[in-house]
């Protein structure tokens, strides 16, 4: 592994492009000791550690939260957007004939997320200063204006570092922002730790217990994540003047974890509604019942939460993912299933199989995010984002590790873990 590491450093172009992503990184890293100002901090951890979903923000975005940087609502905006528009995309047929017109279309697509990422952050930051005033000093109409701005201003620059990372560098450069946020966490979370154990809040055996779980479930997301199912492929021969093409077999990867860690995030952003509401509207009644029915670790809450999950699991595949264009490409080129018709009853054979994988996978995913829920509640403390923290991780590591992989591959060295 240290060979290979050090051909990477070989590659110019590929030693530029980490040069490049280490560099946004400790610019995002930077600024994340930006404070904004006029915020009373003192409360804001107050209500951070005594709410579960403010304590799932401030993991995501890696502290920025609970000391309120210029980078306090992270990129969550840009991911919600990048739902919506993969939703949209499925039902609106102009959208569906621009996503297909090639890399103008991508380009405009990615505009429209743009666009709508700063109309969604601005809404996120008005619910913010407006529903929690008590954090403002002073508690006026321009410091509202100038904190909304700020974290607004502060949302767009990490869109803008994502997509540059993503570009020039290695890797996603939205899921590396969120990785380094959460990898920024883990000295304050082993300090956390060593005071529970040294204060009696848990005992030595139960810590070990925890370190046991944590390497189990890394194994697990690792299985569920490179987990996949082959679709045997064979195509048929044919004669093109004096050579013979095709009659070879292959087959089709369908992966059981295709939407990866979005589903969380966006179906976290969903169970949170009822909390946004009741910030705008602290007098109705019906909307602060809301919130205290849909309270972050309660049972409607959870099953919410289950439930959101498992939907946006099948919507995303199914918005990345088309059957139908598949069983087309297979027709086109003379490829078949065995023992299934081209067309549509492959297309169908091929939902079916891959319905079947993404309901395992919604599960999986259910079962890791709702698992510190149960865990901190049976052991008296937050473990907050804890399952889902350790899907992104692994889920980034392995993506990046990959595109390295790919890098190397090209030119003819070994794969970077071999």
């Amino acid at each position: 592994m240290l060979s290979t590491l050090k051909n990477t450093w070989k590659i110019p172009e590929t030693r530029k492009r980490i040069l490049f992503t280490i560099a946004m990184l400790l610019v995002y890293r930077i600024g994340s000791f930006i404070p904004v100002p006029y915020i009373d901090t003192a409360q804001l951890k107050s209500l951070v550690s005594s709410n579960g979903m403010f304590g799932l923000m401030d993991i995501v975005s890696g502290g920025n939260f609970s000391n309120f940087t210029i980078f306090a609502m992270s990129i969550t905006p840009y991911i919600n957007s990048s739902i919506i528009m993969n939703l949209l995309t499925m039902v609106i047929p102009s959208l569906q004939r621009l996503q297909k017109s090639g890399e103008d279309g991508r380009r405009k697509i990615i505009q429209y997320v743009r666009y709508l990422t700063m109309i969604l952050a601005l809404i996120q930051a008005m619910g913010l200063v407006f529903g929690y005033q008590g954090i403002l000093t002073p508690n006026n109409v321009m410091t509202k204006v100038i904190v909304g701005v700020t974290i607004t201003a502060g949302t767009a620059l990490l869109m803008w570092i994502g997509e540059e990372i993503t570009d020039k560098g290695i890797g996603n450069g939205i899921s590396l922002i969120i990785f380094a946020s959460i990898v920024s966490r883990l000295p304050d979370g082993i300090a956390t730790a060593y005071q529970y154990v040294q204060n009696g809040t848990i005992s030595v055996y139960l810590l070990i217990g925890g370190i046991i779980v944590i390497a189990a479930a890394i194994i697990a997301i690792v299985a569920v994540t490179e987990g996949q199912r082959r679709v045997p492929v064979q195509y048929a021969k044919r004669v093109v003047g004096r050579k013979m093409y095709g009659g070879r077999s292959t087959s089709i990867p369908l992966r059981m974890n295709q939407a990866g860690v979005i589903p969380i995030i966006f179906a976290s952003s969903l169970t949170m509604l009822p909390s946004i509401f009741a910030s705008f509207f602290p007098n109705s009644g019906f909307f602060v019942w809301m919130a205290g029915a849909f309270k972050w670790g309660g049972v409607s809450s959870t099953i919410t939460y289950i439930i959101f999950i498992i939907l946006f699991t099948f919507f995303y595949t199914g918005a990345v993912f088309n059957p139908h264009d598949v069983a087309n490409n297979l027709k086109k080129y003379g490829g078949f299933i065995p023992g299934i018709r081209p067309g549509m009853p492959t297309a169908e054979y091929i939902k079916k199989s891959m319905n079947r994988l993404t309901m395992a996978g919604g599960i999986f995913l259910a079962v890791i995010a709702v698992l510190p829920i149960f865990l901190g509640n049976a052991m008296g403390i937050n473990l907050q984002f804890g399952g889902t923290s350790l899907l992104i991780i692994v889920g980034v590591a392995l993506d990046t590790i990959k595109q390295l992989e790919q890098q190397l591959m090209m030119r003819n060295y070994s794969g970077f873990l071999k």
